[in-house]
């Protein structure tokens, strides 16, 4: 294939359009745009972060850390006056901007992503539950006769999206595409029972009042919704309110996020049947009205016609697509980060290996998480897929599972979070907190190894999977990663019959990841066999 029919790299397919003296400039700054829309730095970012507030608080920063957070924030109207400490901001304020991200992410999912059609998704979906019910089951038999106890069997349900996809991204496209698919969507529905976990059941005694206020305030979103407000100002700033509202009803404020985040408008306010129409009239009539030999600032009729192509394009792009894309960088990049440096921040001083072996809450949370999590994953999978309810991914095997629902033990961030709401004694915070994190590290690397030895037997076997990442609007999904490990692959393969596969399946693919599984042969070197042998060894499966 020419050079020039390779498929683009993401975010770079506008870069020649730039004058020379800006595009050096542009590069750099997609490249910074690209960094920061990778699942795999983000993870890598706050597991930095986590070792940071351990190392501080065990290297005798105790006390220092312990004030940083406590220090106190707040704003005065007059006689009102509204405080709360740094972490208290981080976990209450910053941490509901991140579930306003999450509910992004589940109305994409349910309305263009991998929950629409049932079918597929029911197998993640149930294994969530399952990945639900058994670290329950766990942590009850250590902690079900304690009463002061009993109440943290949520910290174990909850995978962490971020760590579990970061951590298969490493991966690249060495593993399927269908195990980015299921663990992607099992971490969804895992999220959307812990948002329903957290608003059942770790709120404190709800203010009939205030969740009437609740009501009026959703009321307006979804009102707004109806009438087609596309702006994003008007929905953020009564969302500032419903915030409010939610924080003073007993409801976890965190849950504030979602609810608005489902009354933001998926749409386009724009016909896209008649936008294409519409775009290509305005192309042309730009090509007429262009004058080289005029300065740009001159050609009145020229730069009416660009505006206007530049103000509808703009709303082309639904609200809640525009608004995830912008929260993206700033809550895996920051708002996670911190919310690690401030929960990581488990003094070991006054904890003996003895007291660790004798205390049911580190046993029940690290079990649940490493033991209980996968072991619901793989029990209620294994029942669907053998009552034919759902089948395995494509090209995706029983290992490539195994190692899947290992990750989803990797409950750090949601974990954490559930664990500062379950127990109001600091003594069972502390114990919880050092179970997740060692029970995520042991689930991170026992699940990477387990999926890379698979991935070392499949390229013995001289078995590759090449994806393309068909959806463009979210690149910063673990499938982007891998469509670029795939076409550096590619361009070393060099195999015009394995790229028009490729491309084949691209323009085929409903779900947004096209791919091509692929037989270098033993020794690897796909693109030196003959013409007659690559005829044979090119695509086994698509998707």
């Amino acid at each position: 294939m020419a050079q020039q029919d390779k498929p683009k790299e993401p975010l770079t397919w506008h870069r020649s359009v730039y004058i020379d003296e800006v595009q050096g400039h542009q590069d750099a700054f997609m490249k910074f745009l690209n960094f920061t829309y990778s699942a795999t730095k983000a993870a890598g970012l706050m597991l930095a972060a986590a070792v940071i507030a351990l190392v501080a608080t065990n290297a005798g920063a105790y006390e220092l850390v312990m004030s940083l957070w406590g220090t106190e924030l707040g704003f005065m109207v007059g006689s009102y006056e509204a405080t709360m400490t740094l972490g208290e901001v981080i976990n209450d304020v910053l941490m509901a901007v991140f579930f306003l991200l999450v509910g992004l992410e589940i109305k994409y999912e349910m309305t263009a992503g991998d929950l629409v059609d049932v079918r597929q998704a029911l197998l993640p979906i149930i294994a969530a539950v399952g990945g639900v019910v058994a670290p329950i089951g766990i942590y009850m038999a250590f902690n079900g006769g304690i009463p002061e106890t009993s109440h943290g069997w949520g910290v174990p349900t909850a995978t962490d999206i971020a760590f579990a996809l970061g951590i298969l991204s490493l991966l690249g496209s060495r593993v399927p595409s269908g195990v980015r698919v299921f663990l992607s969507t099992l971490a969804v529905a895992d999220d959307i029972i812990a948002i329903i976990v957290i608003a059942v059941f770790y709120g404190h005694s709800p203010s009939l009042m205030w969740l009437g206020c609740v009501a009026v305030v959703l009321a307006v979103l979804v009102a707004m919704n109806r009438r087609h407000v596309y702006s994003l100002a008007p929905y953020l700033a009564v969302g500032v309110v419903l915030w409010y509202c939610v924080f003073m009803s007993g409801v976890h404020s965190t849950i504030a996020g979602v609810l608005l985040a489902f009354t933001i408008p998926a749409g386009s306010r724009i016909d896209l049947r008649r936008f294409v129409g519409w775009s290509a009239s305005a192309a042309r009539k730009v090509q007429s009205q262009y004058d080289p030999n005029v300065h740009v600032s001159a050609q009145e009729g020229y730069l009416k016609t660009v505006s206007s192509i530049s103000h509808v394009a703009r709303q082309v792009v639904p609200p809640a697509t525009r608004l995830e894309h912008k929260l993206y960088p700033w809550v895996y990049f920051g708002i996670l980060p911190l919310f690690a440096l401030a929960n990581a921040d488990v003094y070991l001083g006054g904890t003996s290996v003895l007291e660790l072996m004798d205390n049911p809450v580190f046993f029940g949370v690290f079990l649940g998480l490493l033991v209980g999590k996968p072991l619901g994953i793989l029990l209620f999978s294994f029942v669907v897929v053998k009552l034919k309810v759902s089948s395995l991914p494509e090209n995706t095997s029983w290992m490539h599972l195994t190692g899947a629902a290992i990750l989803g033990g990797v409950g750090f961030t949601m974990a954490i979070f559930v664990a500062n709401l379950a127990f109001p004694d600091a003594a069972h915070v502390v114990n919880a907190k050092l179970a997740i994190l060692l029970a995520s590290a042991t689930a991170g690397v026992v699940g990477f190894t387990f999926l890379a030895v698979k991935a070392k037997s499949d390229q013995r076997r001289g078995v590759a999977y090449l994806t393309a990442s068909v959806d463009t609007e979210h690149q910063h999904t673990a499938a982007a990663e891998a469509a670029q490990h795939s076409k550096e692959l590619l361009d070393a393969i060099d195999s015009p019959l394995v790229r028009s596969e490729l491309e084949q399946a691209q323009r085929m693919s409903e779900c947004g990841v096209a791919e091509v599984v692929v037989d270098l042969g033993a020794d690897g070197r796909f693109g030196h066999q003959d013409d007659e042998a690559d005829q044979g060894g090119a695509s086994q499966g698509k998707r």
